[in-house]
């Protein structure tokens, strides 16, 4: 399988919804098993709420904070960050370019 991040940006945002009235800042792009690989691009505030699968961000480009379990990180093209299952995190502050790609995998509650 491959995918390509110039092709899951031109699908974002995506359609607005309630949640996401500036449009959906998200794309899947590859699955398999438990595995699925997205494109993250949020605009504005990034609302996500914990996950049922742990995960793993690897920041394409621009620049942010992530706040993980409330502890503070600075995030840049080339950082990588681990998520737990269930664990509260966020982006913030982040810059017009910030694109990231996240991986869930494993069982619901994590590894």
């Amino acid at each position: 399988m491959k995918a390509s991040i110039t092709s899951a940006l031109a699908r974002l945002p995506g359609p607005p919804t309630v949640r996401y009235p500036q449009g959906v800042p998200f794309t899947a792009v590859m699955a398999g098993g438990t595995m699925r690989i997205e494109v993250f691009a949020p605009q504005g505030v990034d609302v996500q709420t914990p996950h049922a699968q742990d995960e793993l961000y690897f920041v394409h480009s621009g620049t942010s904070d992530i706040v993980i379990n409330g502890q503070r990180f600075a995030a840049a093209a080339g950082d990588a960050f681990f998520v737990a299952a269930q664990v509260d995190h966020r982006f913030e502050n982040f810059s017009k370019d910030f694109v990231t790609w996240v991986v869930f995998y494993g069982p619901p509650g994590g590894e």
